[in-house]
């Protein structure tokens, strides 16, 4: 699997998600399995970039390479712009925005908006590219199916993006209309494969080992991209090459392992915000990590209450010390409805 100059370690990837895949978090996957992780979206309007939140962002210290970052937003020399100032503090790959659904991103005509304006989507990516290529940095493209049900464009906008330089396309298989709701589907993800020869990504509601073996088959993707399944489950990685390098399926972490893990994800994560900050911003990567387990929900209540980093570490170490007196490993995560279609799906491959 290759972007550009670099060889990645497999074809599992980690999602962009605004709020999330912060430098600790992305770290962490790749310490779990993931070959690839692209930032939260950086914005690209230059009176921002000296913000705190910009800043974080944009902040790549001691991660491993490919430094990925994606950029959003909407005139065509602004985002060639961000692109520059991007690689001046060390992404080396530039991945755009147009997959977004949130309404304050949409409502400014950036993210997946982007995609009912073909013409502009086009010029912001010529633009990029062209921003990026004499630096040697490839530019990655993620998208949705198109804006809503009648108006489907992905193969249409995918091959005019590779035309135009643009060296990896993934697609969630979502309109924006859409959201996060309702099923991915992803006979759109295998029509833009099948039309373009840079590699595609698949992605959307893969949530497990046998459905990204699954997607793959369906759709013929070259990798397969992980959102909203790695929130408080960065193992999913190592759970999917292991499955699919063997057929078997990985064992539960130990619930002392994910003690070790969680604390110095915490740890990374008030570094990078500070204690005030950290400790809010935290919370719901904790309400994560506990979501299922026994005594997880009241657990959660009681963390949200806890003001500072010390308290807040502790209570963590406690609730797990507590939890691994019952039980070895993690309980198998429900998976709810979106694993319930792998049998239907590899049926239909």
């Amino acid at each position: 699997m290759h972007i550009g100059p670099y060889v990645l370690p497999n074809r599992y990837f980690v999602a962009p998600m605004a709020g999330v895949t912060d430098r600790p978090f992305r770290q962490l996957c790749k310490q779990l399995g993931a070959g690839y992780a692209v930032s939260e979206m950086v914005t690209s309007r230059p009176d921002l970039q000296d913000s705190l939140k910009t800043s974080r962002r944009a902040n790549h210290a001691g991660e491993p390479g490919p430094i990925a970052v994606q950029i959003a937003g909407t005139e065509a020399q602004m985002m060639a712009d961000a692109a520059r100032f991007n690689i001046d503090r060390g992404a080396q790959i530039i991945d755009i925005n147009m997959g977004c659904p949130a309404k304050k991103v949409c409502n400014k005509w950036a993210g997946s908006a982007l995609m009912q304006d073909q013409a502009l989507a086009l010029q912001i990516v010529s633009a990029v590219v062209q921003a990026c290529a004499p630096q040697g940095v490839p530019v990655t493209l993620k998208m949705r199916t198109g804006w809503c049900q009648a108006e489907k464009n992905a193969v249409q906008l995918a091959l005019a993006a590779q035309a135009a330089g643009v060296q990896m396309v993934t697609v969630h298989g979502r309109t924006r209309e859409q959201g996060y709701k309702g099923e991915a589907e992803y006979d759109t993800i295998a029509a833009v494969k099948a039309a373009l020869t840079i590699p595609v990504v698949a992605n959307g509601d893969i949530d497990s080992p046998a459905k990204a073996r699954a997607v793959l088959a369906a759709t013929g993707a070259d990798a397969v991209m992980i959102g909203r399944a790695a929130q408080g489950r960065p193992w999913i990685f190592r759970e999917i090459a292991h499955f699919m390098a063997t057929g078997q399926t990985l064992a539960q972490p130990l619930v002392a392992e994910v003690k070790h893990l969680l604390l110095a994800h915490l740890h990374d994560h008030y570094t990078l915000y500070g204690e005030w900050a950290g400790v809010r911003s935290a919370r719901k990567h904790i309400g994560w990590y506990v979501r299922g387990l026994p005594g997880g929900e009241a657990f959660r209540a009681h963390m949200n209450t806890l003001p500072d980093a010390q308290t807040q570490t502790r209570a963590v170490a406690h609730f797990f010390e507590a939890l691994n007196t019952r039980m070895d490993r993690l309980p198998a995560p429900d998976l709810g409805q979106a694993s319930q279609a792998v049998n239907l799906l590899e049926t239909v491959t």
